[in-house]
């Protein structure tokens, strides 16, 4: 605090000055010298006090207290003045730069040297002035150690200060990036499940009274769905409050081994998926294998809103690149096309974000468009030993399918 600062400095140059009198007051002049008067209690003042702004007038300070030392030296007064003289120069060098301080050390030297060679003769000794020069030394050294520590407190300081930032954007990031990461889970599994109830109701709506054995079937396609829905909301759920006393949420992230389950719901909801997969696929990261799961499944959401019959499937790897393409024949009824392209309109375009992150997070590509018969395809490769950390994106799509 700069209020306290400054009351120490005052509290230091009252002591000084308090050390001063007492000096003049007691010191018996020796041959050629001048006893106390009122002339040396005044140049006191200026010796000593001026100590109590040398933080904010350093130049001025020393100023001061240098002509006063020289006046009190010439004067030829007993008392020694040179305490103040040591005084004022560490302050100016524990509390200015380097450039100001290396010339009041100079200034203080010539000051003494000057002080000293017009004493009388036999007053000072060469001990006295080998004494009085390594004071102003020491008081300079003292002064710039303090400085420099000061200086490498702060810069310690400033360094913890700009980490702790670091880490806070760092934290920031990782969080706004699982938002992400959960808005994109969310959006394909409530997208996904919604589409295949709503198909499944509307088929068990239509087939109630002709074939309520289709009916029933659609009905238990729709528990199925919604079942399995609440089991990964569980699953997101338990990781989010990591609960260790609910083993039942933990279970293991959907990735391409369960594809063929994805696939048998399409099926049951109603849609012909034809599928093609490596066999065997070799060893991957579990993230990329989750970010390929969810990419077919938002394919087929797509597929089953706004395409058909039929999706293609086909999902192939190399030794560094796990690649989907999901096709679909586009020939289904156009009411049928418009109404599906009504259903996912407060979504429009949000599943096509989605995939497009998750690849970006890898460092692959994607594609999405039109084909010529009228259908839609989407294309993705997922380098097998994409960093996360690295999110160059590197996709580009077109159309507008949610």
């Amino acid at each position: 605090d700069r209020r306290d600062v400054n009351s120490r400095d005052v509290v230091v140059a009252v002591v000084l000055l308090a050390v001063m009198i007492a000096s003049i007051h007691g010191k018996v002049p020796g041959a050629g010298q001048r006893g106390a008067d009122a002339l040396a209690y005044a140049l006191a003042v200026p010796l000593t006090l001026p100590f109590a702004v040398h933080r904010r007038w350093p130049v001025a300070t020393l100023a001061a207290t240098v002509a006063a030392f020289l006046a009190f030296a010439t004067i030829g007064y007993a008392a020694y003045p040179g305490v103040s003289l040591f005084a004022i120069l560490f302050g100016i060098a524990a509390h200015t730069d380097r450039r100001r301080s290396v010339a009041a050390l100079a200034v203080c030297v010539t000051a003494m040297v000057a002080g000293l060679s017009i004493q009388p003769v036999g007053i000072v000794t060469t001990a006295d002035r080998t004494s009085s020069l390594l004071a102003i030394a020491v008081a300079w050294l003292a002064g710039e150690n303090l400085r420099s520590r000061r200086a490498r407190w702060a810069a310690l300081e400033d360094r913890a200060t700009m980490l702790e930032n670091e880490r806070e954007e760092r934290d920031r990031r990782a969080v706004a990036d699982e938002r992400l990461r959960i808005a994109r889970d969310l959006h394909d599994i409530v997208s996904h499940t919604m589409s295949v109830i709503a198909v499944q109701a509307g088929a068990g709506h239509h087939l109630i009274d002709s074939d309520p054995e289709a009916a029933r079937r659609a009905l238990s396609n729709v528990e199925t769905a919604s079942r399995g829905a609440l089991v990964e909301m569980r699953r997101m759920l338990g990781v989010l409050r990591d609960d260790d006393d609910a083993p039942g949420t933990r279970a293991p992230a959907p990735g391409l081994s369960k594809i063929g389950d994805l696939v048998g719901r399409v099926r049951d909801s109603g849609l012909g998926v034809s599928l093609e997969m490596s066999d065997p696929i070799p060893d991957r990261p579990a993230s990329v294998d989750l970010a390929a799961y969810r990419i077919v499944q938002e394919s087929l959401t797509n597929v089953m809103k706004h395409g058909g019959p039929i999706a293609f499937v086909s999902i192939g790897c190399t030794a560094t690149d796990l690649s989907i393409e999901v096709a679909d024949n586009g020939r289904q009824r156009e009411a049928d096309r418009s109404s599906r392209r009504d259903e996912g309109g407060l979504n429009a375009g949000q599943g096509l974000i989605g995939m497009r992150e998750r690849v970006a997070v890898y460092g692959g590509e994607l594609a999405a468009g039109p084909t010529p018969d009228g259908g839609f395809r989407v294309t993705v490769r997922l380098p097998l030993g994409g960093d996360p950390s690295t999110t160059g994106d590197r996709t580009a799509s077109s159309g507008t399918r949610s």
